[in-house]
């Protein structure tokens, strides 16, 4: 019991450090843009390639494991957030940059993995320990723009060295949880039987849910600044504090999920979510007026706070770092193609028309939610 506790708080406490460093990437970038000169095409390049890291690592740890052992996977993979901020603070070098945002996308998508297992494992409520390892990984979000700003009054490069100081504090708290070693004997035979999720109707739907969802919010916060400025619903420091609300309302929504109305029937409080993001997102780009817009964008958030944890909480027994290490890269995939998708349409028909896309998959979480409701019926 006494070890159940304490894997549970390492997935909590290093999800916290890891919303630090992995938030901090993007305002990280628009300083060493500022600082070199560099084109928007070489910035692109960077986080795109933070995004391949990510995806990568993702992979890498369901798979890892299995031949070397989870310890040894997680002190290689996350050691990544401590190289490459370290690396961020000495160097302008493109290569260099773009090697380390790789760095820092392998650690993030490694922590996601290993985090998501060991707090859906070892929680007593599966669904009341993801949103509070979520919750915590807003508190990190929330966290790391303050600390950036606190250090970047002294030095430039200090942020940079501050957050890969967190890196390096989140990878000794992983190291010393005591996660198991390389599998041997009895256990690999046992690890074979580990991939029988791939067969299951429910983990696809639920990991298509997700790429909905991670489709949804990074098409949100990678698109909305732009489009209040465009459409001069919020200017100047103002638009940048969209951001700000959406993770306090996604820290609250967490917090009052995992502590104040726990989800009894997953795939219903799925289905309300999905409908209140519809619903929310439609009038949210209908508004025109700041006030209106930033009270939708707080009810969006917390209509869609719940959606990742309940989700993947839903996995239930085929939870394992193998079938997290092909649902969490294949869902991410729906951050990547959808802020794409709605720059390629407002191109063509406008940046409001463009936006009206992410409708998609916002109703596809409601659709997949009916589905599974069907399926269990």
């Amino acid at each position: 019991m006494e070890r159940t506790k304490k894997l549970c708080a390492t997935g909590y406490l290093t999800f916290f450090l890891s919303g630090i460093c992995a938030i901090s990437s993007g305002v990280i970038v628009s300083i060493l843009q500022e600082k070199y000169g560099f084109s928007f095409g070489a910035t692109g390049t960077m986080l795109s390639f933070m995004s391949i890291g990510n995806m990568a690592a993702s992979f890498a740890s369901g798979i890892l494991p299995g031949k070397i052992g989870t310890r040894a996977t997680v002190a290689l993979l996350c050691s990544g957030y401590a190289l490459g901020y370290l690396l961020m603070s000495v160097t302008g070098v493109t290569w260099i940059l773009i090697a380390a945002f790789l760095m820092v996308g392998i650690a993030k998508g490694c922590a996601l993995n290993n985090c998501t297992v060991l707090v859906g494992n070892n929680s007593s409520d599966r669904t009341k320990g993801m949103n509070i390892m979520h919750a915590c990984y807003a508190c990190g979000a929330l966290l790391c723009p303050f600390i950036i700003a606190l250090f970047l009054n002294v030095s430039h490069a200090l942020p940079t060295i501050a957050i890969a100081v967190a890196g390096l504090l989140l990878w000794i708290v992983f190291f010393a949880a005591g996660l198991p070693g390389k599998t041997t004997g009895t256990e690999k035979t046992v690890s074979r039987t580990s991939f029988d999720f791939l067969h299951s109707k429910k983990f696809w739907i639920l990991t298509a849910l997700v790429f909905c969802q991670n489709a949804a919010e990074t098409s949100v916060t990678g698109w909305l600044v732009t489009y209040y400025k465009n459409q001069q619903i919020l200017s100047g420091t103002l638009s940048t504090y969209t951001v700000t609300i959406m993770w306090s309302s996604t820290l609250i929504a967490r917090l009052l999920i995992a502590f104040v109305f726990p989800v009894k029937n997953t795939f219903r409080a799925l289905s309300v979510m999905g409908f209140g993001c519809t619903v929310l997102y439609a009038l949210l780009i209908l508004a025109d007026q700041p006030l209106p817009a930033i009270v939708l964008l707080f009810a969006f958030a917390f209509a869609m706070a719940g959606v990742n944890p309940v989700a993947v909480a839903g996995v239930g027994k085929m939870m394992s770092s193998a079938s997290m290490g092909v649902m969490l890269p294949l869902a991410s995939i729906g951050a990547i193609v959808m802020p794409w998708m709605i720059g390629l349409a407002a191109d063509i028909v406008g940046l409001r028309a463009g936006m009206f896309c992410n409708l998609i998959p916002c109703a596809g979480i409601l659709v997949l939610s009916l589905v599974m409701i069907r399926l269990k019926e």
